[in-house]
């Protein structure tokens, strides 16, 4: 099995050199895949895996802009169209100074799974540009907008691929994508989600990621016959998703001790409440100032910087029963995961994608704990991203309380679905496998059925 595996990961790595996030989430996907291609030689046959990791289409183009100065900046923008064997591609967009292809691969590649285990009609895909909309004015990120939207309008539709928001891309952003996109495509149609309720938005959108992550950890606890109540819980992140994630753990009687950014992290011993929370959402949403101003707000709770890229986050040494990562990629190195066991954490919830190393994930995967993968803890976002799709195709508006009990049934049928795969394939328990090949049979099985495409 592990000679397979090299082999097949060495073409990969030679195909795609330098793309070390895309190597990583291929490499923890099809090692869960090994038993099913022993079990069903028609994959290995119809070159399943193969034809998997290779993207249908890669859209890279300039961007240029012009700044509030006059001055003519240039971006780089970027589509990865992965896989649209159950839907069209679906898949949100990134603006972030570290974005480059290898990452959008790598998210775009976790995307066909995480749709996959959604039970709705996505395919998987990714775009985003390194702009960075930190510190850009409102007119100077409209410009860029309308800009990358003028190249990208042609690749997109309801029907082709429906990009969301991601890091960097909220409400704001999309209102001004999408403006550009009707105009230039004379439609008004549901081409984007994450959209403003009077114009196609669905309620519960922005919510989705975060309690999605909240409902996966509810169901994971439940297998321990336990709930949140009274629970420690650590965040990371103070974006859409870590904001979100708070507000549904306090709902369900935990106790939400932390917020982060790239500058550092706020412990609040007192526990946050909604009024603490709802003070992030406007530092973070309207203001977009930085974390270490909830001191100033909280003089009690406390505030420590953080260097990006150090080996270990002190974060995760807060002591916890469950952890959120909601901030992004490789924010759990193998140090921090061991932290986080050795202080009592059993249960971790991905509300970001990919945020722990694979080192940092066998930590968890040997002390088994609860450890559920981004791909089908955080799959919230884009299943209220499909029901949104939904009531646009239909012309309808669902109420909260009807979207947020679709979104609710989804995640506890992501949950059985992952659990009853891990045992079926003899690793009760494991989550990752479990994600993974749920996810990777209802794929290769369309693509089966559609022939050599």
């Amino acid at each position: 099995m592990s000679g397979a595996l090299d082999t097949f990961m060495a073409g990969v790595i030679a195909k795609n050199p330098e793309q070390k996030e895309f190597h990583q989430a291929v490499h923890e996907v099809v090692e869960s895949l090994m038993p099913v291609l022993d079990k069903h030689p028609e994959y290995r046959k119809a070159k399943i895996l193969e034809r998997i990791v290779e993207p249908e289409r890669v859209l890279m183009f300039r961007v240029p802009w012009v700044d509030d100065r006059g001055d003519v900046q240039v971006n780089r923008g970027f589509r990865v169209e992965f896989n649209s064997a159950i839907g069209p591609y679906k898949g949100g967009l990134r603006f972030h100074p570290s974005v480059n292809l290898g990452i959008i691969k790598f998210l775009g590649f976790e995307q066909i799974f995480k749709n996959s285990l959604t039970t709705l009609p996505m395919g998987g895909g990714k775009g985003g540009s390194d702009f960075d909309p930190k510190g850009k004015t409102d007119n100077e990120v409209m410009r860029f907008c309308q800009s990358f939207m003028s190249e990208l309008f042609r690749h997109i539709g309801a029907d082709t691929d429906v990009p969301a928001g991601d890091i960097g891309v909220g409400g704001r952003e999309i209102g001004f994508l999408f403006g550009q996109y009707k105009k230039l495509a004379n439609r008004f149609e549901g081409v984007l989600t994450g959209k403003a309720l009077d114009w196609g938005g669905s309620l519960i959108r922005p919510e989705a990621t975060g309690y999605g992550a909240v409902y996966f950890a509810e169901e994971m606890l439940k297998t321990r016959k336990e709930s949140f109540k009274g629970k420690r819980v650590v965040i990371s992140g103070s974006g859409n998703v870590a904001q979100f994630a708070a507000e549904k753990v306090l709902q369900l009687g935990g106790k939400v001790l932390s917020f982060s950014d790239s500058n550092g992290f706020v412990i609040d011993e007192d526990g946050m409440t909604m009024d603490k929370v709802a003070f992030v959402m406007d530092l973070k949403n309207n203001k977009r100032g930085r974390i270490k101003e909830y001191v100033g707000k909280y003089p009690n709770a406390k505030y420590t910087e953080t260097q990006m890229g150090a080996a270990v986050n002190p974060l995760w040494q807060v002591k916890c029963d469950v952890a959120l990562p909601c901030a992004t990629q490789n924010e759990i190195s193998v140090e921090d995961a061991n932290h986080l066991v050795k202080n009592g954490c059993y249960c971790v919830s991905e509300g970001a994608n990919m945020p722990t190393t694979p080192d940092g994930v066998n930590v968890f995967l040997e002390s088994r704990i609860l450890y559920g993968p981004g791909k089908a803890a955080n799959a919230g976002g884009v299943a209220v991203s499909g029901l949104e799709m939904s009531q646009n195709s239909m012309r309808l508006s669902w109420t909260r309380e009807e979207v947020d009990a679709k979104l609710h049934h989804i995640m506890k049928t992501i949950h059985q679905n992952c659990v009853t795969t891990a045992e079926k394939y003899g690793t009760p328990g494991n989550y990752v496998n479990g994600a993974n090949i749920a996810g990777f049979l209802k794929v290769a099985d369309s693509m089966m059925q559609q022939g050599v495409v």
